[in-house]
């Protein structure tokens, strides 16, 4: 199962934030640095994002920055991601780290067509 991606136009748009917004929140830790995925299209190389997960995020954002300077939403956003599993895929390439409240199913394809639900191991 593929998850959903939107990019990073369509989230600007859709929220009505900027580029330096969205930069200074990834700077901050409020954005994860894996969830913003390079992609090669037509029009040359763009940033895309989990659906879910961001819009999810920048709405949290959005909701708490006139209580909560960026500092200490990062602060509880990064307490309370220390608090959740995490499932790290390690290869060649560096390793990568996910949240498994984050993730929604994982699947092993074998190559030869064969198919492996892998997600009944983490949850």
């Amino acid at each position: 199962m593929e998850q959903e991606l939107l990019s990073k136009k369509e989230l600007l748009e859709r929220y009505g934030i900027s580029y330096g917004a969205l930069y200074r929140w990834k700077r901050k830790g409020l954005i994860p640095e894996e969830w913003f995925i390079k992609k090669s299209t037509v029009t040359g190389q763009e940033t895309f994002f989990p659906k879910t997960l961001i819009c999810e995020r920048v709405e949290l954002i959005m909701g708490h920055k006139e209580d909560f300077s960026l500092d200490e939403l990062a602060g509880q956003i990064n307490q309370d991601t220390q608090k959740l599993a995490v499932l790290t895929i390690k290869t060649v390439y560096g390793d990568r780290a996910f949240s498994l409240s984050d993730i929604q199913a994982i699947t092993l394809d074998k190559g030869n067509g064969e198919q492996v639900d892998l997600t009944n191991l983490i949850k």
